[in-house]
């Protein structure tokens, strides 16, 4: 058989695309390869990832400031309106009953921001910019410390006098993305312990060349178009396509780490996802927040992440997986890069040299008051960092396509999971020119404000978001 579509790796960004395909092409073949024993097992997994709904709300380095002391808010408009996307998407499949009871993946919480001493006046600055978008209606700001600490007490006790400043959007939410990844994957049927070894273009088709991890044989499978949605192991098998578009990108992988609350009644006080300013040199997924979960029904809180230097691609992968990566083509770049960045190359290594002590101090920082009893170190998952041909870091996420629009890969890390549905639509315009006239229809009952702006249109914005809201059972955040 030949298969319309083959998936390789069931995380967010395969399921996603094969939901939507699902939904729109009822008679398309679609067959899911993952090479572990569940799926959103790596990055999409909850412990893997801050499972911040990324909308712009609290994400301080999605809003760098200028010399001149105003902010750019670009950016976060544009992953909040993708992440709305993300949740028209869920709601009208929670509608038509591909997606269960929305509290198994999604709650509302509130999205902070928190910032003292001379950045005080960047966010006022930041929230002055942004309230302008009807994205961002009803964001509050305070300078007040009492205020601040009736709405995150953990961040103000014992803490010495001074200005402090936060902004907080109770339209917020937290995603647990394996648990939607994982419902959207059951309806599509996922091929576990299967490993893709290579690849061979035939005609108008590509052949996969796959192993069975229980069995060990080995097979092939024909396929018209593939996506190659495999997380940080995505490069690689993007390689092995042989398709020239490959060679534009190198990658290097980040590790990240967890401070874990163990308290049960710290982490009932604590009902926010509070982000602060990363420090200087760090990478975009090292801004520093403290995080409430809900993962398998119950709630957590974690601190960080801690960044690192790893050789592994992916959490559950070999620490030779750097090493084999390395062509002629891509040490220049990595050089380039590093050359480029010393300043985060000595930030990696100083994080990967952390003590238990230094963690906590870093913690103590953000919470004053926090007890090294209350916390334990929790493994994160990894990143890839996407190093262009000219030495370029690119912190976002990437979808590479072959010219003929036959194969297709995603590379990168955050904001990928939240913006994951504007992703696949990216996608599908890339690689479908031919259908895309035909689906958009489709698509709009799915997503109603498709091929709108909802930063021009506050009307639309609160329709939809109000839509939303009501179907996810997100209305009425406590205060």
């Amino acid at each position: 058989m030949v298969a319309d579509v083959a998936l390789i790796g069931a995380g967010i960004m395969s399921a996603t695309l094969g939901t939507m395909l699902r939904e729109i092409e009822p008679s398309l073949s679609i067959l899911t390869f993952e090479r572990l024993d569940r799926a959103a097992a790596e990055s999409s997994d909850a412990w893997n990832n801050a499972g911040t709904g990324h909308s712009g709300f609290c994400e301080l380095n999605y809003t760098p400031a200028a010399p001149d002391g105003s902010v750019n808010v670009d950016k976060a408009v544009a992953v909040a309106e993708q992440f709305d996307v993300s949740r028209q998407f869920w709601a009208s499949l929670v509608e038509r009953g591909t997606l269960a009871d929305p509290a198994r993946f999604i709650r509302a919480i509130p999205h902070m921001s928190f910032v003292w001493g001379d950045d005080v006046a960047f966010l006022r600055a930041r929230h002055r910019a942004m309230t302008r978008s009807p994205l961002f209606e009803g964001m509050e700001l305070t300078e007040d410390p009492k205020r601040v600490a009736a709405w995150i007490p953990l961040v103000a006790e014992g803490r010495e006098t001074g200005p402090v400043a936060a902004t907080r959007m109770q339209a917020g939410t937290d995603v647990n993305f394996g648990a939607v990844t994982r419902q959207m994957a059951a309806r599509l049927g996922v091929e576990l312990h299967h490993e893709v070894l290579g690849f061979e273009r035939r005609d108008a088709h590509w052949t996969l060349r796959l192993r069975d991890l229980g069995s060990g044989r080995e097979r092939e499978q024909d396929a018209r178009f593939v996506f190659i949605g495999a997380g940080g192991g995505a490069h690689a098998l993007l390689e092995r396509t042989g398709i020239p578009e490959a060679g534009n990108f190198s990658a290097f992988p980040v590790s990240g780490q967890w401070l874990r609350c163990t308290n049960r009644a710290l982490i009932r006080r604590h009902r926010a996802k509070v982000y602060g300013r990363p420090e200087v040199g760090a990478p975009p997924m090292s801004m520093p927040h403290l995080d409430t979960r809900w993962i398998d029904g119950r709630q957590e809180l974690l601190f960080g992440p801690y960044a690192g230097i790893t050789t592994k691609f992916l959490k559950r992968g070999s620490y030779l997986d750097l090493f084999r990566s390395l062509r002629l083509g891509s040490v220049l770049p990595m050089l380039r890069a590093g050359a480029g960045h010393l300043g985060l190359a000595r930030y990696l290594v100083g994080q990967a040299m952390l003590s238990r002590g230094e963690r906590i101090a870093a913690l103590r920082r953000f919470c004053p008051a926090a007890r090294s009893e209350d916390w334990e170190p929790q493994v994160a998952g990894l990143r890839v960092q996407i190093i262009a041909a000219d030495g370029t870091l690119r912190f976002g996420t990437e979808v590479v396509t072959g010219a003929d629009g036959t194969v297709a890969a995603l590379l990168g890390a955050s904001p990928g999971a939240s913006t994951a549905v504007s992703i696949m639509l990216d996608v599908l315009r890339k690689c479908f020119p031919g259908r895309w006239r035909r689906w958009e229809r489709k698509l709009r009952a799915l997503i109603p404000s498709l091929g709108r702006s909802l930063h021009d249109d506050a009307a639309l914005c609160r329709k939809v978001r109000s839509r939303t809201a009501a179907i996810l059972k997100l209305d009425g955040v406590a205060d």
